[in-house]
């Protein structure tokens, strides 16, 4: 779980930042993020759960037969996704929680999403080994972030970024979610790097535990 001071650090943060996310990320959201929602989105099937669903930037993404769940840490972030999904006519159940310790049963989706979000939680493990509990076996795990480069000299430049948000507000550029995948218990389906490998968007399946599997 988040210390005490790093859970203040992101309440404050995102009081603040809540009801000027949407612009203020648009220009970046609309060349470098938006395709990779979509890609995510169109994956998703039956029953979804949306880990960190902010303020539903995602939501034009998703089938519209899709039975969607949103979980989402702050409250004030959450609003905007609740202003949203009325006007897009989806019918979400919200849930104010954390990530680490997801509030839902074992083996309860179809499918999970978790978008430009395991870069702030504080333990990126603890948070995929909660999709991955909360999944059915054979469900999908869809993320997408941003993530370490390929390139050297942007790697420098996340380095140095992270002298300061890490401190101020728990975010992380150096991350790699898919290579925790595996030992898991994650199979990766599809994988892509984009935009000098920063941001990463992966399609992986829970394995189906065949090892008690009795035979007549």
């Amino acid at each position: 779980m988040l210390n005490q001071e790093a859970r203040q650090k992101q309440k404050n943060y995102w009081k603040t930042t809540a009801s000027s996310y949407d612009r203020s990320i648009s220009a970046v959201d609309r060349r470098f993020l938006a395709s990779s929602r979509a890609w995510v989105g169109s994956r998703a099937s039956g029953k979804t759960l949306e880990v960190a669903i902010g303020t539903g930037l995602n939501l034009d993404f998703y089938p519209p037969e899709t039975d969607l769940f949103g979980l989402e840490f702050s409250r004030l972030m959450m609003q905007g996704a609740l202003n949203k999904s009325p006007q897009l006519n989806l019918d979400v159940t919200y849930t104010q929680g954390d990530a680490l310790a997801l509030p839902y049963a074992e083996a309860s989706f179809d499918s999970v999403v978790c978008t430009y979000a395991l870069c702030g939680v504080e333990d990126e493990r603890q948070a995929l080994a909660e999709m991955q509990r909360v999944l059915k076996p054979g469900g999908r795990l869809l993320l997408a972030d941003h993530i370490i480069s390929s390139s050297f000299l942007v790697r420098v430049l996340q380095w140095l970024l992270e002298l300061y948000s890490i401190p101020a507000h728990g975010e992380h550029f150096r991350r790699r979610p898919l290579l925790q995948l595996e030992s898991l218990g994650f199979e990766v389906v599809e994988a892509e790097r984009l935009s000098l490998g920063v941001i990463e968007r992966v399609h992986a399946r829970k394995k189906i535990d065949t090892s008690s599997t009795k035979f007549a």
